[in-house]
């Protein structure tokens, strides 16, 4: 399967070079040409790493990556045209994994990209035994959910639903998508099983179960378990 890689960037001449090299690497790319844009693409769909330029219409790209970062840990490379190193700084601060001035050797640029997925990589490759995500905590051993340090009864089936999502959060899974990856379990055949599932897990750990603030709904899309903020509650995408 290609890597997907989003590329935000205003500069449409440089974003067709750049994708077009990308491209001839392997890479699957998707370009936006605002901040906005951008951040509605990310919510949408998973990806495996943004490219996100800093000087960007509208909203600029470390607001970008501040709201991208509140939602998922995607690896995310900034590009600048500023050369000043009170933006890198910043950048960095605010959760950006590499950070490359204009104008650059595109080689250069798929060098970095390739580093970050590589961390990216070997981090998700050594889970925790516990998953704490707000005031959510999954405990992969014990088969085990607390929220706020209170025990909740989950089935099986729905721990397992429940713990996949939150391997994958911040990044939107459809029915399709949570279906293929728990095909070892004896799923219905029919991908509203899954929505059974979603509001049965709600009820269990959900504050309001009807306005659910850590399992949401991507209308049209699927299922997301929100990245809190550092330090606060999930925050709505």
């Amino acid at each position: 399967m290609p890597i997907r890689v989003l590329l935000i960037d205003d500069d449409a001449r440089l974003a067709e070079m750049l994708g077009g090299y990308l491209r001839t690497h392997g890479y699957q790319v998707e370009h936006c040409g605002d901040g906005e844009s951008g951040l509605q693409a990310q919510r949408r769909s998973a990806y495996d790493a943004v490219i996100l330029d800093v000087m960007l219409p509208g909203i600029d790209g470390l607001e970008v990556c501040r709201r991208m970062r509140a939602l998922s840990d995607v690896p995310i490379v900034m590009l600048t045209a500023r050369g000043d190193d009170m933006d890198r700084i910043v950048g960095i601060e605010i959760g950006a994994d590499d950070y490359l001035p204009k104008p650059f050797n595109p080689r250069e640029l798929l060098a970095r990209l390739a580093a970050v997925l590589r961390r990216s990589r070997a981090t998700e490759r050594q889970p925790t035994e516990r998953l704490c995500l707000g005031p959510l905590e999954i405990d992969r051993g014990a088969r085990e959910v607390l929220v706020r340090g209170e025990r909740r009864e989950l089935t099986g089936r729905q721990f397992d639903l429940l713990l996949l999502l939150a391997e994958r959060a911040g990044r939107v899974q459809t029915r399709e998508q949570l279906m293929d990856a728990l095909k070892g379990e004896e799923w219905d055949n029919v991908d509203r099983s899954i929505d059974v599932h979603i509001s049965r897990i709600r009820q269990a750990i959900e504050d309001d179960p009807r306005r659910p603030r850590l399992v949401q709904t991507v209308r049209g899309s699927g299922y997301v378990l929100a990245l809190p903020p550092a330090g606060g509650n999930p925050v709505e995408p």
